[in-house]
């Protein structure tokens, strides 16, 4: 890692630590909007990492994009910062301007969108489903078929109709509808490298890194708590089966880092979807065994609104299923070891953990 990404990443700890606090995350939940977070990303230049500079972005690679992405899941930060990232590649991609304003991004695999091109501009109709942070957008960057092949287009979120849905985590996933929506010429392109499968797995990646920021908080908090908690007169850190716990606790978080820092890696050079089918698999199972051992550890307080592990468990619950769960991620990927020629699996396993 070089100066300038150790650099982003120390500045990304400290804002959140600073900002993003539970009473934050409380009143977003309720439907607060934390302006002072996103205002302060804005100025730092978080929203346009891995976009060069002579396109309005901030430098930097990829890979420091989902550092920072990691860090906001370890606070449960309750913004698009995800999506407005993957909004800015996508358009930056199609030579369209970039925005720091919050964005969300709607793919035909949400819904059914079609663009039907008109004299003045393109068309858009259909209607999307659990689209992250739609009523908080300010554009809306869509991705669908046409018959010039897949195009990308900026619409402005007001010419939409969203109907407001939640999460498990209290999170906006709403319904968005396009009713013959016209977008001018300039606003559409063709679209590059981003087409909806790699758009797919972007997402898959992107849910997998906030997941393992979430899970690195729940092993701190668990540590935190079994030291504070007081049983028998010692704190419950010194009962063997405690330790036994966190123990395996801390292995699943140190897998799941592992995974997510090879398919960082993979992604940045260019491809890396097996390795991201890989980790969403891995750090969901590692949600799966984690999640239940933070709460057991902390009791009946982990569950309360008072304590904020339930903030990181009900967004890894969540997050888990987003954009494929364990089952559909492992499916694919066995799939294609099934279609593999004779003994080719145990080259296909070095390559990979070695991209």
């Amino acid at each position: 890692m070089n100066e300038t990404s150790e650099m982003i990443i120390h500045t990304a700890e400290k804002i959140m630590e600073d900002i993003c606090t539970k009473q934050m995350v409380d009143n977003a939940e309720d439907g607060s909007i934390p302006k002072k977070l996103w205002n302060t990303l804005v100025e730092t230049g978080m929203l346009a990492i891995g976009i060069p500079e002579e396109e309005g972005g901030s430098d930097g690679g990829f890979s420091d994009a989902l550092n920072v992405l990691q860090i906001s899941g370890k606070y449960s930060a309750p913004i698009s910062l995800g999506e407005t990232l993957l909004a800015n590649w996508i358009l930056s991609d199609a030579g369209l301007p970039i925005s720091d304003m919050p964005m969300t991004v709607i793919t035909s695999l949400n819904g059914k969108i079609a663009f039907t091109e008109k004299t003045d501009g393109w068309m858009i109709s259909g209607e999307a489903f659990d689209v992250p942070f739609a009523r908080n957008s300010e554009t809306i960057v869509v991705v669908g078929p046409s018959t010039k092949g897949q195009l990308v287009a900026r619409i402005n979120a007001s010419n939409c109709h969203i109907s407001k849905g939640k999460s498990l985590a209290s999170e906006p996933r709403d319904q968005v509808s396009f009713k013959n929506s016209i977008v001018r010429k300039d606003a559409v392109s063709l679209v590059e490298s981003f087409d909806e499968e790699k758009i797919h797995y972007s997402r898959a990646l992107i849910r997998a890194v906030q997941m393992t920021g979430a899970l690195e908080n729940i092993l701190n908090l668990t540590i935190a708590y079994s030291k504070e908690r007081i049983q028998f007169g010692r704190s419950i850190s010194r009962f063997q089966a405690i330790q036994q716990q966190i123990a395996i606790l801390a292995g699943e978080v140190s897998a799941a880092k592992a995974i997510t820092s090879l398919a960082i890696k993979a992604y940045e050079a260019g491809d890396g979807k097996d390795q991201i089918m890989m980790a969403k698999i891995r750090v969901g199972e590692a949600a799966s065994v984690g999640v239940p051992i933070a709460h057991q550890v902390h009791g009946a307080i982990g569950f309360t609104e008072e304590h904020s592990l339930q903030h990181s468990t009900r967004r890894l619950w969540s997050w888990r299923d987003e954009y494929g769960n364990e089952s559909y991620w492992a499916k694919r990927l066995g799939n294609k070891m099934l279609n593999l020629k004779s003994g080719g699996l145990w080259p296909y396993i070095t390559a990979s953990s070695n991209n």
